[in-house]
């Protein structure tokens, strides 16, 4: 049986509304998959690698380098909503290269998908951890040791002098509370995601609107810094490559489609929570960052992992201790630990539900289906994901994490936009509840957007994609080809006589 062989939408239609002991619950409604859309957008991208994309690659340009990665958004967006629509099943662009492209195609994404959500939630783990020991010192007058605060031979500077860090402890012990959220079960999950979302949209409005009174226009000027003779660093490859490194903020849309099994209405809701969720999130991230780099220099976020922080701060002594600008520091603080802890549980959710996913279609072994007989979550596959990213972010550097992850984003995006386009000349009558227009259009330019965005990332993050992706290909051949459902029941299925019609000559 071919590689590309691909599971028919009947049946995935009939497993999304199977129940029993391997089913998940369905509890979501569309204030659920709003706010996991919101949960999982706002946070890294805004509270940390807004300043730092701006001080390495973009300058007061990342404005457009955030209109760039929210159009790519938007436009894969469109394509997942339709999908999630047609085929409410867990397993998000996995499912959707299954049904449209083959299994290999299924398997290569759902390997790349480990780079999206695990590695991301270390993403902001590692941020998160920044901003809490930020926090500590500025507002509680307590200094977390440095040398557990980041991750190995990462420089810290302390009162006492440059600290090199061996661990960065409080981004295991965020995964590890995380991790024991998600098994306990999804709707405690989402509760506990709407509650902080409620909270750091606040705070990101109250910035937006405090800070835009303290921009010194100045700042903006030139709004596209002369490149400095590297491609990427500042002109306008640097805001290529700064939208391909900012598009990590705009990921979490497409973990609301992951959710497609837990929702009560998914023809109805997922295109609502998706596309809903990323309109909010790309108005905030670019009125946010327009402010940010008109308080401050963007030269002075450079190295910092709360850049935003040190924006409102550099404001607040340059305007003679503004108490507003001091008091919106400590919201900043706030709002970005309450917000980086909303991202983690969304894409910590999603990637078990992935890993349950390839695990119905025999890809990966069965113990990575099963799920808690009380809590109805797939519970060892997340006690994995704790470790792995508990892992990662205790011992990688942010920007490496970042931008894996955007690559292995942008390749899913490139690969479900292809799909739809599949999908429309293979199956026309399919009920589709949203389509995309202007189909092949819109997929098309999707693919095309996201395809420069990959190219602007460095040399060494597509050599490590290439490594990921040659594993992935050998565990494939090794377990997958061997194990698969879809496979089994071709190779079983009873043998129809085929009748033999005489020769008229």
């Amino acid at each position: 049986m071919s590689i590309f062989a691909t599971k028919s939408i009947e049946q995935l239609k009939a497993e999304a509304a199977a129940t029993g002991e391997h089913a998940l619950k369905r509890v979501l409604g569309p204030l659920n998959l709003i706010t996991l859309g919101i949960g999982a957008v706002i946070g890294t991208g805004i509270f940390v690698l807004s300043g730092t994309t701006a001080a390495d690659n973009a300058g007061p340009a990342i404005v457009l380098s955030m209109m760039l990665a929210g159009t790519a958004s938007a436009l894969a967006g469109l394509c997942y909503s339709e999908f999630a629509s047609t085929v409410p099943i867990a397993g998000s662009a996995y499912t959707y290269g299954y049904a449209t492209l083959g299994e290999l195609v299924a398997w290569v994404i759902g390997w790349d998908l480990i780079l999206e959500y695990a590695l991301g939630a270390a993403t902001v783990a590692v941020g998160w951890a920044g901003n809490l020991t930020s926090f500590l010192h500025d507002f509680v007058g307590v200094d977390f040791p440095a040398r557990f605060a980041a991750a190995p031979g990462t420089v810290v500077a302390t009162a006492a002098g440059p600290v090199t860090a061996v661990f960065n402890l409080p981004a295991v012990i965020l995964t590890a509370l995380v991790t024991a959220l998600i098994v306990v079960g999804i709707k405690e999950s989402a509760t506990v995601n709407t509650a902080i979302v409620m909270i750091k949209v606040a705070v990101v409005l109250i910035v937006i609107a405090g800070g835009a009174a303290y921009v010194n226009t100045a700042n903006w000027h030139p709004f596209v810094p002369p490149n400095t003779g590297t491609f990427g660093e500042y002109g306008w490859s640097g805001v290529f490559r700064g939208a391909a490194v900012i598009f990590f903020a705009y990921i979490g849309f497409d973990a609301v489609s992951v959710t497609a099994q837990e929702a009560k209405n998914p023809q109805r809701d997922m295109p609502l929570g998706i596309l809903g969720s990323l309109v909010i999130c790309t108005i905030l991230y670019i009125l946010v960052s327009g402010v940010m780099v008109g308080l401050v220099p963007y030269q002075q976020m450079k190295g910092s992992p709360a850049p935003m922080v040190v924006a409102i701060r550099a404001a607040a002594q340059a305007s003679g201790g503004s108490g507003l600008l001091h008091a919106m520091t400590m919201l900043v603080e706030l709002g970005a630990i309450a917000g980086l802890t909303s991202v983690m549980v969304v894409m910590m959710m999603a990637q078990p539900r992935i890993f349950y996913a390839m695990a119905n279609d025999g890809l990966l072994p069965p113990f990575a289906k099963k799920i808690h007989p009380r809590f109805r979550t797939p519970h060892i596959t997340s006690l994995i994901t704790g470790v792995v990213v508990a892992v990662a972010s205790g011992f990688t550097p942010i920007n490496v994490l970042g931008q894996m992850v955007s690559i292995g984003t942008l390749m899913a995006f490139v690969i479900v936009s292809i799909g739809v386009i599949f999908l429309r000349y293979q199956r026309p009558e399919l009920d589709r509840p949203f389509k995309v227009p202007l189909v092949p259009f819109l997929p098309a330019l999707s693919v095309v957007v996201s395809l420069v965005l990959m190219a602007s990332l460095p040399a060494a993050t597509w050599l490590r994609l290439v490594i990921w992706m040659a594993i992935g290909f050998v565990l494939y051949f090794a377990y997958g080809f061997h194990h698969s459902e879809l496979r089994k029941r071709t190779v079983h299925a009873p043998v129809v006589a085929r009748r033999t019609i005489p020769d008229a000559s």
